[in-house]
């Protein structure tokens, strides 16, 4: 039997390394501790994540993951995302992956065209992909949805 709750919008990026949700315990009003509890249970004793990359403002659940012995990366983005803040994100992300045995969440309030062209853009920065357009599609294809004029363009091309 499984143990907690999978967090909404819980998919792997890259298998058992990289994965992506909606904020856990849920956003705005829906927020609630009893389920942040449950997911974070979810995410340590089925996923096997110990490390977050949040894009929250402020410290929303980081002493829960704390707690949780979850490492914890904090990268605030707003609705406007500039090269710098992409910059950023991906050291950031490379920081987080690059500790011994990373399983590595990404998560915001919901994951939406920011989230998925960040995380489309980080498959070009860090050379998984070579293919800007190759990346836009697999980074579709894993949230089950297409990108928006603003997700798309979060995506570098590859040679730059």
């Amino acid at each position: 039997m499984a143990a907690g709750l999978k967090p909404r919008g819980f998919k792997w990026v890259i298998n058992d390394r990289l994965a992506v949700s909606e904020r856990v315990g849920g956003s705005g009003f829906q927020h609630r501790k009893v389920r942040r509890e449950e997911e974070i249970t979810w995410l340590v004793e089925e996923a096997h994540i110990n490390t977050v990359v949040s894009m929250l403002p402020g410290n929303q659940n980081v002493a829960a993951y704390r707690e949780a012995g979850i490492a914890t990366y904090t990268v605030p983005l707003d609705s406007h995302i500039e090269k710098r803040d992409q910059i950023i994100f991906f050291k950031t992300l490379d920081l987080a992956l690059s500790r011994k045995k990373a399983r590595v969440l990404v998560h915001r309030e919901a994951v939406d065209d920011t989230v998925g062209g960040l995380l489309g853009g980080y498959l070009v920065n860090s050379g998984l992909v070579q293919d800007s357009i190759l990346a836009l599609a697999v980074i579709q294809q894993i949230l089950g949805r297409a990108l928006g004029p603003e997700g798309r363009s979060l995506i570098p091309n590859g040679e730059s």
